[in-house]
């Protein structure tokens, strides 16, 4: 039996929003947090698909939903203290063009991962970048409210990969997915971070008017997002997408792989910066 936890441990009325420094908002990271905001918000689509994957398990479907709320709550303190910082901004009219631009599958009733524990793997591999991300990104910035806020969602995502990891061990001893069925699920979301939803949410969060240009979306979404990464984000990144594989999460590939990863992470940051704006 699968024993249901409360997943909440914060609202937005936790958040000292008197805090708010207007001197030490970054332009460029303000513009990665209106995109994000809008991706986090996206959850309750998630939710919708995973419980339609799912849909035969209860547990997992109340599971699923409660994650889902704290991820639209993520968004909504994200979107809140964008306004702050820019108050032309219109959070909900953003999300709007987002919502219409990119749509998750809501009909689907199968994983497109193939199998539940695929499904589940992948879920791990996505709150392994979103858990290193908002890690990375409250080490970086200076502004006292949207430090506290990402170190919040940080803790989330981590508690949400440990609950995901828990639900694919349940279904791996039914669906017997091999280690390397496990990492070639895990490579393949980890490439499909390039993919159209981070472009697109930068697109509809900082382009109000004007075509979706998808590299160039991509290119300003990936060059403002890489750079608040340091070696040992990416080290824990890594050994996190090591443990959902079920290979070795600390040992001589996972540091070999994680000092490849930090080069790449370097390099086209670099290569970024020099692209024509």
């Amino acid at each position: 039996m699968i024993i249901l936890k409360p997943m909440g441990h914060w609202t937005l009325d936790d958040i000292d929003w008197d805090a708010f420094d207007r001197t030490k908002v970054d332009p460029a990271v303000l513009r990665i947090v209106k995109a994000a905001s809008l991706v986090e918000q996206n959850g309750r689509d998630y939710t919708e698909y995973l419980c339609g994957v799912f849909h035969d398990d209860a547990a997992f479907q109340g599971v699923a939903r409660r994650w889902g709320g704290e991820e639209v709550q993520h968004g909504h303190a994200l979107g809140r203290w964008a306004t702050l910082a820019d108050p032309a901004f219109d959070h909900a009219a953003a999300a709007a063009r987002f919502t219409a631009g990119f749509r998750v599958d809501l009909t689907a009733t199968h994983s497109v991962r193939g199998t539940r524990a695929g499904e589940l793997v992948s879920r791990c591999i996505v709150e392994t970048g979103t858990s290193s991300y908002y890690t990375a990104l409250a080490e970086a910035v200076d502004e006292p409210v949207l430090k506290a806020i990402c170190h919040n969602i940080a803790a989330d995502e981590l508690r949400h990969y440990k609950l995901f990891y828990t639900h694919m061990k349940r279904y791996l001893a039914i669906d017997r997915l091999t280690k390397w069925q496990r990492l070639k699920i895990a490579l393949s979301r980890v490439r499909e971070a390039q993919d159209d939803e981070l472009a697109y949410a930068y697109y509809a969060a900082n382009q109000p008017v004007g075509p979706y240009e998808r590299r160039r979306y991509a290119r300003l979404y990936a060059v403002g997002a890489m750079r608040v990464y340091r070696w040992h984000h990416i080290e824990r990144a890594i050994a996190m997408v090591f443990k959902a594989a079920g290979l070795k999460p600390h040992g001589r590939l996972n540091m070999g792989l994680a000092r490849v990863t930090w080069w790449v992470v370097r390099w086209r940051v670099a290569y970024l910066d020099r692209q024509p704006a």
